[in-house]
């Protein structure tokens, strides 16, 4: 049985059971928790959290799942897979442990003539929580299972959450007996290879803290309403039914094995350490091409690190099984005729995804061999000095400057039998790891503390948003809190959240910076700093009480910072025109990956298979702008998501769209389904100036534009600056440019005439310093501490000349050159000292210290620097004393 028929059957069956078949949301949702969707529930979890009424009580879903805890192990076993598959039902509020049990056993064991999956009943066995004689019970009524086919686990096997704070409850899980073939008798507790696991019933019906319940944590309460959460493994369901050995077997995966054979000519099954690199190829080719599809692009931290670090290794197998060219797209392609009858989007987004692949395996074939030669040096030389750990410093440079994750650098160090200083890596990548996320982290709250914020919702029901055409009303408080504890009232001075029945207020969403302002009252009065929608439908207002006393049931009368919020329509509308012309220009490749909408200043990221000319970006300027002389009035409306996308609508990656949407027209130019607030025509823009381009990651481009008066000041700037130099340079404006150019080259020349004379000179005292050398224990010392002024260039081209003139001794030359609070040294040897054993790189640890800094280089010669210029002498002294003692 074809995978794509198991997913329709089983669509199918819940369907007649009064299910409401929902889409797969996307794998990257705004969950402050999960980096990515791992398991079906998780857009539903608002459902069971209570946060918002479920709009229907039964659900089933296919969903596109990864997890990427243990990528280090995928390949060395065939159970381990980033990229899933999870089919489940949903029930919320509606049946419980006995209607989830009865179905999903009728499913596997009805005959496959019938719809059903045709599992063997002899050969399924059933877990139950330690705690849990309720759902044993259910399973010896409904099934007829006997008893030792029940088996009972503790809460690490049978008690389920997501690892962070949220829903949570006892488990029940069906196993299906592979047969002796496979392993020991004794059931899932003893064998689990042999007793495969495919479905998991949680019984959800509490909400767990920080700390899960798996680990003696608390429970924190229950669930509003009991739910039913299940999870089937398609990928396992799929190799039972089809007779292969395991998922890599599949009709899905083994595609993407059978192309990287064809590639290679190594053959799947023939040799251990290949099938290791061959189900790696597999897994994160179909990992990969999923998420580039929902908008995810290479970077350096967060999900972009982790989607590099798959396609990145991807190469790297393929370069163990012989194969350099560049193969990603060509995995894409297979990934995508096996997953684009179950996932259209993959085919009609897939000239994006190509182009990611192929830009990324570019840019990581152009580092790989280079980056490789740099890696073997140093495991050499760390397993010459007789250790076994890389230094931190090594990996970083490789991370840095080749971009190497420091798992690949783990993976082939451990291949030397080397281990990796990745304390050292991790101090050295802590700076440029950091990143502006601080407001944004403020903001957000784990599951676990947002209780307060949902008896709020359900106290006082959805806030009223009235800001799309209402930037002042009157509304009541409903709730209040300080430091996220309710409070009856807050005084002047007090800093706290309030929560109206009401509000003009927009809260910040969809890339549009909230609004500020004030609420006024009797003898009252608060400013207005942020909103945020901490639970849907729950606008939290975040105030300074500056005059009076709030409290519940005070009536307050909302001003929204009209000037401000008009700066902020105006780049919100410039960033959907934008997106148009880009779109126009680049086709739907390019897709927008992310914006904020600021007042008088927008910022659009946008996805592209290469690079971004000037002259593109000048045209959607020009077109944006002439497009503002037509005035037309924008327009928004609420309709079906289908309906929209029907229309044109544009929707965005990684958003989560309901039944209901509202979409944004721009005339026939832009169409968006977007919650944000516009200008009413076009012309209200002003003008749309583009000050700024610049690629962002692998893919990614954005720029950045000013609107309205902001724009207009702008160019005034600009203009007045050009001005000014026309004016200096005594040139009409038009010619300044190659006045400019003129200038330059003529200081350019300048420079280099001074450079040479001023190595001249350096040079000049070669003869004299080589004459003053001291012999140490038969060797030809040279050791000055130079002049302030002299650069790098100079020192090394001094060392050298110096060097030369000792002849056919064996010498060193160690100058130091101090400039400020720093000085810079080098070490050159002569060829008879080399022969002797003198390195220049290993001498440098003999004095470096003194001047408080480091350095290395090559046996000819080595550099570095230091922050101490006053410790020269006793560098000199140090370096005099090692060579005495050789």
């Amino acid at each position: 049985m074809e995978t794509h028929e198991i997913n329709d059957r089983f669509l199918k069956f819940f369907e007649g059971q009064g299910h409401t078949k929902v889409p797969s949301a996307s794998l990257i949702l705004d969950d402050p928790n999960l980096l990515f969707v791992n398991a079906g529930m998780v857009q539903f979890k608002p459902y069971f959290l209570g946060e918002v009424p479920p709009p229907y009580p039964r659900a089933t879903s296919i969903q596109k799942c990864v997890r990427t805890g243990d990528i280090d192990e995928v390949g060395k076993t065939t159970r381990h897979n980033t990229f899933f598959q999870m089919a489940g039902n949903f029930s919320f509020g509606d049946y419980f442990k006995e209607g989830a049990i009865e179905r999903a056993w009728e499913l596997i064991t009805r005959p496959t003539s019938d719809g059903g999956f045709g599992l063997d009943p002899a050969r399924l066995w059933a877990t139950v929580y330690e705690d849990d004689s309720e759902s044993a019970g259910l399973w010896r009524k409904i099934t007829g299972l006997p008893t030792e086919r029940i088996q009972y686990r503790g809460a690490d096997d049978n008690y389920w959450d997501m690892g962070v704070p949220g829903p949570g409850g006892p488990c029940s899980e069906i196993y299906y007996d592979r047969g002796p073939e496979y392993g020991r008798e004794g059931g899932p507790v003893v064998d689990e290879d042999r007793y495969l696991e495919i479905w998991n019933l949680v019984f959800m019906q509490e909400i767990r803290g920080e700390v899960s319940p798996k680990k003696g944590g608390p429970v924190l309460g229950e669930l509003p309403t009991k739910n039913i959460d299940t999870g089937m493994g398609i990928e396992r369901v799929a190799y039972l039914l089809q007779g292969v050995e395991n998922v890599y077997e599949t009709d899905l995966v083994r595609p993407v094995i059978a192309r990287a054979e064809e590639f290679s000519g190594h053959r799947y099954g023939t040799s251990h350490v290949d099938d290791v690199r061959f189900r790696v190829v597999a897994d994160h080719a179909r990992s990969g091409v999923m998420l580039i599809g929902d908008g995810v692009t290479p970077g350096n931290d967060g999900r972009g690190y982790v989607l590099r670090r798959l396609l990145r290794r991807i190469v790297r197998s393929m370069r163990l099984l012989g194969v350099h060219e560049p193969v990603l797209p060509e995995f894409a392609k297979v990934v995508r005729d096996a997953m684009g009858p179950s996932y259209p989007e993959l085919v009609s987004g897939f000239d994006r995804i190509e182009d990611v692949m192929r830009i990324e395996e570019e840019a990581f074939l152009s580092t790989l061999t280079s980056g490789s030669r740099i890696f073997d040096l140093a495991a050499e030389e760390t397993k010459k000095s007789g250790g076994g750990i890389l230094a931190g410093d090594k990996a970083f440079q490789l991370h840095d400057t080749y971009g190497f994750p420091i798992d690949l650098t783990l993976e082939m160090a451990s291949e030397q039998g080397l281990s990796v200083d990745e304390d050292g890596f991790r101090t050295l990548m802590e700076e440029q790891r950091q990143r502006a996320k601080a407001d944004a982290a403020s903001r957000k709250s784990g599951h676990g503390d947002l209780s307060v914020y949902r008896q709020l919702l359900e106290q006082g029901g959805e806030t009223q948003f009235l800001g799309y055409t209402d930037l002042q009303a009157t509304a009541k408080v409903v709730g209040l809190l300080s430091g996220g504890v309710p409070v009856r009232s807050a005084k002047r001075g007090e800093k706290v959240e309030l929560v109206l029945d009401r509000t003009p207020f927009y809260a910040e969403s969809g890339g549009q910076v909230a609004d500020t302002g004030v609420l006024l009252g009797s003898g009252v009065e608060l400013k207005v700093h942020d909103v945020q929608k901490i639970v849907p439908g729950l606008f939290v207002h975040r105030v300074e009480v500056t005059e009076g006393e709030v409290g519940i049931d005070t009536e307050l009368t909302g001003s929204v910072d009209q000037h401000r919020r008009m700066a902020i329509e105006r780049s919100h509308s410039a960033t959907h025109l934008v997106h148009a012309a880009v779109r126009g220009a680049y086709g739907k490749r390019a897709a927008q990956a992310g914006s904020l909408n600021s007042p008088g200043r927008m910022r659009f990221d946008f996805t592209t298979g290469g690079a971004v000319s000037a002259d593109i970006l000048t045209s959607v300027e020009e077109e944006v702008n002439d497009y503002l002389q037509t005035d037309v009035e924008v327009t928004s409306y609420v309709t079906t998501k289908d309906k929209a996308l029907e229309l044109g609508a544009v929707a965005l990656f990684g958003e989560k769209y309901g039944n209901d949407v509202r979409v944004v027209d721009m005339g026939d130019y832009s169409r968006e389904l977007c919650g944000g607030t516009h200008v009413q025509r076009i012309g209200q823009l002003g003008l749309v100036k583009l000050v700024a381009d610049s690629s962002i990651g692998s893919g990614v481009h954005r720029v950045e534009a000013l609107v309205g008066t902001d724009a207009l000041r702008h160019v005034r700037k600009e203009q007045l600056l050009v001005s000014q130099l026309a004016s200096t340079f005594k040139v009409p404006t038009d010619e300044l440019p190659g006045r400019i150019n003129d200038v330059l080259g003529r200081l350019r020349t300048a420079e280099k005439e001074i450079e040479q004379l001023r190595t001249q000179q350096v040079l000049g005292s070669a003869s004299s310093l080589a004459e003053k050398a001291q012999d140490v224990n038969g060797i030809a010392l040279v050791a000055e501490k130079l002049g302030e002024g002299v650069d790098a260039n100079g020192v090394r081209a001094l060392a050298t000349e110096i060097r030369g003139r000792l002849g056919s001794r064996p010498g060193v030359v160690a100058l130091f050159a101090p400039a400020g609070d720093k000085v810079s040294f080098v070490v050159a040897t002569t060829a008879a000292a080399r022969d002797k054993g003198l390195a220049a790189g290993k001498l440098v640890p003999s004095f470096a210290a003194a001047v408080g800094g480091r350095g290395g280089g090559k046996p000819d010669m080595a550099q570095g620097g230091g922050t101490e210029p006053a410790g020269v002498d006793n560098a000199i002294v140090a370096l005099r004393d090692a060579l005495a003692a050789t």
